[in-house]
């Protein structure tokens, strides 16, 4: 499966979102998709093209998308506006 980790990666991230989601106790996961999914390719862009520290032949670069995701997700949730 030549793709295999592009999908792994859409799975976690969207994974994270859900989780992130439930742990908040909110029904937006519309806006923490869109979020972590942001996130992710911030950390896909850091990883592969700004430190090189990762290629797109490994799953290495999941990590780092995937973290991305995570931090994120924790700056919105920490600086949302709730009124």
């Amino acid at each position: 499966m030549e793709y295999a980790d592009i999908v792994a990666a859409l799975v976690g991230v969207f994974a994270v979102a859900w989780i992130a989601d439930m742990l908040t106790g909110r029904r937006g996961l519309f806006a923490a998709s869109l979020v972590s999914a942001t996130g992710a390719a911030c950390g896909w862009f850091l990883a592969v093209r700004v430190f090189g520290a990762a290629t797109m032949d490994d799953f290495l670069w999941t990590a780092w998308a995937a973290g991305g995701a995570i931090l994120a997700l924790v700056a919105f949730y920490l600086f949302r506006n709730t009124r």
